[in-house]
This record gives C-alpha cells, structure tokens and sequence, in this order.
C-alpha cells in the first residue's frame, strides 16, 4: 500500500464521501483521527481491564495492530483494531482455574493463530464456506455462551464492591445508550465508566471508606473506592510491562470458541464497509481474517490484548462518511503514544471494581443477547429439532457449568464444550435429518458485531439496509462525492 492518499477539493460539499484512498486536509484528518481514538478509547482499555491485562500495552499494540491490519489489506478495507470482548469469559475461566497472564494471553495467541490461518484458507476458498461450517444458528449459539458465561462474575467480583456505585453507573449507562444521540450514545461505555468513576471519588470525599468485598485483597476490608496512589507513583514516559506467553492445552481449549465470535464480527464489519462505499470487498475477505488473527497473535505475543474490528468506528464512518485510511493511520498513531504515558495506565488501573460492575451488567448481557439478535436477523427457525435440539444442549452445557473429565488431568467445561457441542451437534443433526428439514446454510444475511452500545447491526449482502448510518440524505446512490460509492 502507497503511504499516501490523493487530497480531494478544499470546497468538498458537506456530507460529501471521501474514499479510503483519498483524504481531506491534514487538520481535518487529524481531527477525524481523533474521533476514531475517543470511539474506540473507551472499549480497548476497559476489556483488558476486565481482563487483568495491562491497558497501557492494549492501547499502545491496537495502534500496532491497527497499522498492521491497513498494510496488509492493502488500505482496501479502513478499520481499526480495538481490544476484543470475545475472550472475556474465556480468560475468567483461566483464571478460575488457576491460570496466569502467561496462560491467558498463550492461549488468546494460539487463537489468533488460528483465526490467521482461517483467512488463508478463506483468501483461497471464498467467503461463502464461512456461512456452511458456521451458519447463523450457530454462530449465534457461540456469541450468546460468550455473554452469559460471565454473568457469575458480574454477581461474584465487581457488583459486591460497591452495590450503590454499581447500580448508579448502570443506570447511567442505560440511559446513555438510549437517550443520548449520534456519536455520543456510541461512547456511552466510555462516559459511564467517566461517570462511575467520579461519582466514587465524590462518595470517598463526601462519606469516606467503604466496607465491602475488595477484590484485591480477596475479602471484605475497609477501603477507599478511588485508590490513586500508584499514580503518583507511575511514569509520564515509559514502555508498558511485557510479558512471555505460557501455553496449556486446557486453557488453550477455553479460547479457541472466541475465533467463532471474531470470524462473524469481521465479516460482518468487512461488509458493512462495503455497503457503506460501495466497494466489492469479498476478495479481501480473508486478508481482513488474517491481518486480525496475526494481530491477536502480535499483542499477545508481548502480553497484550487480543483484538477485532470495531463497529464504533465504522459509526464514526458513517457518520462523517469519510473513509479514508489517513485517519486511521493518525488514530493508531495517537494510541501508540497514549500506550507509552504509564500515568494513564495507573488512572485506568485504579477504576473502582463499582464501576466494572455496574458497566458489565450491561455490557456481558448485550454481548449474549447479540447471539439472539443473530438468530432473529437471519431468520433462525427453532420450529426445526436441527436447530433446536442441538443449540439448547450446547447452550445449557456451556452456561450451566457442564463438565467432561477426559482421563485423570483434563477436562472441557464452559464456553469450549458448549460450543464443540453446538457446531458438532448442529452438523451430525444436519447430516442425519431428512431432506426436508435440511435447510441451506448460506443465507444473505450478514451479522455485524460490535463493542458498544451500537452492537448488533446487520446489513445484507444485496445492501438493503444501511448499518450505523445517520443524518444520510434520502437522495444518496450509487455514484458521485454525495454518494456511497463511485
């Protein structure tokens, strides 16, 4: 890819599209940049905090990443890789059994290098054997187990720390998701955590210490909400802390079903892009899966986040319908700076468990309930025992704790046996029904995942709805600056 983009004219009319290998003035894109850092901001530190990763090196490796991914699509397909949700409640499970940081970010590698090798064979074979291994019903049995695997740990870890805080900064998130407009419900994760964060520094001065479960001391002790102290104590310059991958095979098992949530989230932002600009983006449907796979194996290599496309910032492309890849390449430029303050990581670092609990309530919930909206947007039929008998094992055994002890030392559980039992079960059942209750796997409808509030919209490969488009002119087609494509 050319590091360089044709300026387009200084009298551009408003609302007029700016393709990926064009850019406005540099003030304009860095200004544009900036929106894609503030969109994704919010969602890339607050998961590897969730997960016990460092935010600072998340940060910095999505900037990484991000630069990554545009090279190696060719600056075809503008996107930005944020931290990724899909592995959350796999690295819960980790750590319920005893893993470390090492073991949580070898196994996120190991999936990456999977989902890297899925794009190879997706560049060579089409995108179409992505519908027949992993049709909606599935995929969407996968994203739910996702979701509501980490209900316990919304009930056990943070909501216990500070009940009133928790239920206050839900009920802000809920009202800043649906009632605030445009680019500001898009961050309404962002502002909650802003909120929660404040509401508990203003308890500690105004009411002093709590008593309550403190997740770093294991127990309940008497504490203040805001610990500030390793702020002062952090750098303002410095590299984020690394650390090697450790590999387990179990551990490994618990990750591997976040490829399945990361294969439908891409292809549905891939092509979200594409109804956006009008670009046929099938042929780098593979490239994208590779270049996200290589860079969940790149951070996690250093012991960073895995990471995804993010819906968030394909909304602020629908929004300002300015496309450019400059932008991106500004965003990722700004996060990597953001990654080398260590003061910054200590802020993050010290967001009361209140805050995560109230957050999470929502957050996990939305991310399982994408599963259903996968299955309502693409028309699942229940009515057929091939879709139902199937799913409704795999989801109460992987929700419900289920476990198979294979030999003395090993066992699958969780998310990992409740999706081998969805995908197997769904083929073997498929395979053995007869023919009319054997429906086509390759449907036209496609999913589009997400990290915010705006997750779960859905686009079809004819383009017959516009995802995360606002404020669009009645009158936009096919061609011309006012329009999506050319």
């Amino acid at each position: 890819m050319a590091i360089g983009w044709k300026p387009v004219a200084k009298d551009l009319p408003p609302g007029a599209v700016v393709r990926p290998n064009e850019r406005l003035s540099w003030p304009k894109t860095i200004g544009i940049g900036a929106q894609h850092v503030v969109a994704m901001f919010g969602a890339t530190f607050v998961f590897p905090l969730i997960m016990g990763l460092d935010a600072n090196l998340a940060i910095m490796m999505s900037g990484v990443c991000t630069i990554l991914f545009l090279l190696i699509v060719n600056g075809k397909i503008p996107s930005y890789l944020g931290t990724s949700a899909s592995f959350v409640g796999a690295v819960v499970a980790i750590r319920a059994g005893g893993g470390t940081s090492g073991n949580v970010t070898g196994a996120i590698l190991v999936a990456g290098a999977v989902l890297a090798l899925v794009g190879v064979l997706v560049h060579f074979v089409g995108a179409g054997v992505l519908r027949k291994v992993l049709p909606p019903v599935v995929s969407g049995a996968v994203v739910m187990l996702i979701g509501f695997n980490l209900a316990p740990v919304v009930a056990g870890t943070y909501w216990p720390q500070d009940e009133g805080v928790a239920l206050l900064t839900m009920v802000f998130t809920i009202i800043a998701a649906v009632a605030f407009r445009g680019f500001w419900s898009r961050i309404a994760i962002f502002l909650a955590l802003i909120f929660g964060y404040v509401l508990s520094w203003i308890l500690d001065k105004a009411v002093g210490e709590i008593t309550s479960y403190s997740a770093a001391a294991g127990e309940v002790t008497t504490h203040f909400r805001v610990d500030l102290s390793g702020v002062g104590k952090a750098d303002w310059f410095g590299f984020p802390t690394l650390h090697s991958p450790d590999f387990k095979v179990s551990f490994i098992l618990l990750a591997l079903p976040g490829v399945i949530a990361l294969i439908a989230e891409n292809t549905g932002h891939v092509r979200a892009v594409a109804e956006m600009t009008g670009d046929d983006l099938d042929p780098y449907m593979g490239r994208a899966l590779f270049a996200d796979g290589i860079g969940t194996t790149l951070a996690s290599a250093v012991g960073g986040s895995p990471t995804t496309t993010y819906a968030e910032n394909i909304g602020v492309m629908a929004a300002t319908r300015v496309y450019s890849t400059a932008a991106y390449w500004v965003a990722a430029i700004v996060a990597i700076l953001l990654g080398l303050i260590p003061k910054f990581g200590a802020i993050v670092n010290a967001t009361p468990g209140g805050v995560l609990g109230g957050i999470t309530v929502v957050l996990y919930g939305m991310i399982g309930l994408l599963g259903a909206k996968i299955w309502k947007e693409n028309r699942v039929d229940f009515g057929n025992p091939v879709n139902l008998v199937p799913i409704a094992a795999g989801l109460i055994a992987g929700i419900g704790g289920v476990t198979w002890h294979i030999g003395s030392s090993f066992e699958l559980g969780g998310i990992a046996l409740g999706s081998i039992v969805a995908i197997v079960g769904f083929h073997i059942a498929r395979w053995l029904a007869p023919k009319e209750l054997q429906e086509p796997l390759v449907g036209d409808r496609v999913y589009v995942g997400g990290t915010g509030p705006s997750l779960g919209k859905v686009t079809t490969a004819e383009g017959d709805m516009h995802p995360f488009q606002e404020d669009t002119d009645d009158d936009a087609g096919s061609d011309g600056r006012g329009r999506h494509g050319r």
